[in-house]
């Protein structure tokens, strides 16, 4: 392998761990298997894996600082992204400014952060608000989305293809007998970043279906605390399958269908979408798309290494393969 072209995913893959594995070895985190360290160090003399220099370097007239926005703190989903940005972060001897958007508007934290000066930002967000794209469009700070993607592809994402996911659940369902599927989702789903809905319609024209407007469902935002009465709803709709966007509702419908004596999954099946720690907790747990939430986060940071330091083989848009988990509320 060409050593210009070895990164920290072809280290994890040759010693068959995982990125976080990785950069714990390369930042000196002791909380490794001293196999496992072995093991991957083998692989780095091997492979000559070397932290790029000038990104790791002190450039003058820098913060070595990076501001990272995300619209809701408590989310699962956002804190395994956080995680992979940190990691990556302080491989690369950079500090993290993080701001929580939660009940503020975006573009107003995002100005905070550019504020204090960053030398980038990774933004985390249900969406791209006009006033938000405004914001990153008057400034020369190095911009990466992570877990979200720009429609018009102005702005370095990284992501999976969550339309072919959704397109791949819908189809399984259909195929497993399941004839009335409904998809949930928090409002910006269905004005902005559609990727998931769109996934979803696709696999019911394939299937000769139309979209049934009765079956679509939407709530404020994706908090546990904003599902019973769109649970109630559900229940009392046609819906026999639910494709959910976030696993706090996934798991407020599947509560709710339990306790109204609804049977999961012969009766009703629920898949969720990103594989949090949600989907194992609640009864019965729940299939999920598994996108690599610490992947997305890494990956993000190191490309954004790659801007601030004006190097020139950067991605402008990532998208990472994702996976799915089967657990007891769809049929196998």
């Amino acid at each position: 392998m060409d050593k210009q072209t070895v990164t920290i995913y072809d280290v994890a893959r040759e010693a068959q761990v995982s990125m976080a594995t990785v950069s714990r070895v390369v930042n000196g985190n002791t909380n490794v298997k001293p196999s496992t360290r072995a093991k991957v160090l083998e692989v780095i003399k091997r492979l000559d894996y070397r932290p790029n220099a000038v990104a790791r370097g002190l450039a003058s007239k820098k913060t070595t600082t990076v501001g990272v926005l995300l619209p809701d703190i408590t989310n699962n989903f956002f804190n395994s992204l956080a995680l992979g940005i940190d990691d990556i972060a302080s491989m690369y001897k950079y500090n993290i400014i993080l701001d929580n958007a939660d009940n503020k508007k975006e573009s107003q934290v995002l100005s905070n952060i550019l504020a204090k000066q960053v030398d980038g930002v990774i933004y985390m967000g249900h969406q791209l608000s006009d006033s938000v794209r405004e914001e990153i469009n008057r400034t020369n700070t190095p911009f990466v989305l992570a877990g979200l993607n720009d429609e018009k592809n102005e702005i370095p994402s990284v992501n999976i293809d969550y339309t072919q996911a959704f397109y791949e659940v819908v189809t399984g369902l259909l195929e497993q007998g399941y004839q009335h599927i409904g998809f949930l989702a928090s409002k910006p789903y269905f004005a902005n970043n559609i990727d998931r809905y769109n996934g979803y319609v696709k696999a019911l024209e394939e299937a000769g279906k139309t979209v049934d407007q009765d079956l679509l469902f939407e709530t404020a935002d994706s908090r546990f605390k904003n599902g019973e009465e769109i649970s109630s709803r559900i229940k009392n709709s046609k819906a026999d399958a639910l494709v959910v966007v976030g696993d706090e509702l996934a798991v407020k419908v599947t509560n709710y269908m339990v306790d109204n004596g609804v049977k999961i999954p012969e009766e009703f099946a629920v898949v969720t979408s990103n594989n949090t720690a949600l989907t194992e907790i609640v009864r019965p747990s729940l299939t999920s798309i598994e996108p690599p939430l610490y992947d997305i986060g890494a990956v993000s940071m190191r490309i954004l290494t790659k801007l601030m330091h004006k190097e020139e083989d950067v991605e402008n848009h990532v998208t990472l393969p994702h996976k799915f988990v089967l657990r007891d509320s769809t049929k196998h």
